[in-house]
């Protein structure tokens, strides 16, 4: 297996965790697959085709391969597609051949991944194509499963998005709540300021807003559920000062009027918080 690497991922202690939870690590009469050790001989083989049922961007099977080789080393393991490549329902994604127990034991974790990251990825690159030839850029968000994100945030990618903030520490975003407090808009941008942050996000959703954001320091603005004729008006009124990005209510039918209004990017919360899962199975044969 080629290296495979995600900045803040750690491949080793995921599938670590991951089968520990499986096996029961922990529970009394846990930390084994109880089927497999009573039905399996130890030392039978199997050959194994893994495929996708459904037209997918492909997502997740290096990951997928160190399931099994943590369980065999030894496990012959052939990945017939690259990330990112888009494939036909019927199509096989990896071959595999080695002890019957492991393949049967580190089954679900590899799906499992595999069919959750490939449904962000095609989910994702479904909304790329809807946004037609715009200038914008398709971007995810926070919302993603707790313990997930440096891998949902990697299926964006992989499906052709780019990541918005990875978390609470890499840009200020001044949100209504924010706002509450500090009385307005311009004073919470100003404290952001005068606290040194580089990068200020704010988020308005009336056009209203936006003069005092910018005059206060912002260097991004969030157009926060706004129809395109808004956002088209907030776009002229920025004049190219800083990026805007739309956001709120942005769905597949809606995606390509958003994009057209002439902001630069358009965020979307479903790509990682709802995108169903890819229909892949595993099927055996006994060598």
């Amino acid at each position: 297996m080629g290296a495979f690497s995600v900045a803040g991922f750690d491949l080793d202690a995921f599938v670590r965790a991951t089968l520990a939870e499986d096996l029961g690590e922990g529970w009394p009469g846990g930390g084994h697959d109880v089927t497999s050790e009573s039905v399996i001989p130890a030392e039978a083989r199997f050959s194994g085709v893994m495929d996708s049922r459904d037209a997918i961007v492909v997502c997740g099977l290096p990951i997928a391969e160190a399931f099994f080789r943590a369980l065999d080393p030894e496990m012959e393991i052939e990945i017939l597609h690259p990330e990112g490549a888009q494939v036909p329902a019927g199509t096989d994604l990896m071959r595999l051949s080695g002890n019957a127990r492991a393949m049967l034991t580190a089954e679900r974790s590899a799906l499992n991944t595999v069919q959750h990251l490939s449904g962000v990825a095609t989910m994702t690159r479904d909304y790329v194509r809807a946004m037609g030839s715009t200038k914008a850029v398709l971007l995810d968000t926070r919302k993603t499963i707790p313990g997930l994100r440096h891998l949902e945030k990697y299926a964006t990618r992989t499906g052709g998005a780019q990541n918005h903030r990875l978390g609470l520490w890499d840009a200020a975003m001044i949100k209504d709540n924010h706002v509450l407090v500090a009385g307005n808009v311009g004073e919470a941008v100003r404290r952001a300021r005068e606290a040194g942050v580089a990068k200020i996000i704010c988020e308005v959703d009336s056009i209203e807003q936006v003069p005092p954001a910018l005059e206060a320091g912002a260097t991004y603005l969030l157009l926060d559920n706004m129809k395109p004729d808004q956002l088209r008006a907030c776009v002229e009124l920025v004049a190219g000062r800083v990026p805007c990005e739309a956001s709120g209510g942005v769905r597949l039918d809606t995606i390509a009027a958003i994009a057209a209004s002439g902001v630069d990017c358009v965020s979307v919360g479903r790509l990682t918080q709802s995108a169903p899962a890819a229909d892949i199975g595993l099927d055996f044969t006994p060598l």
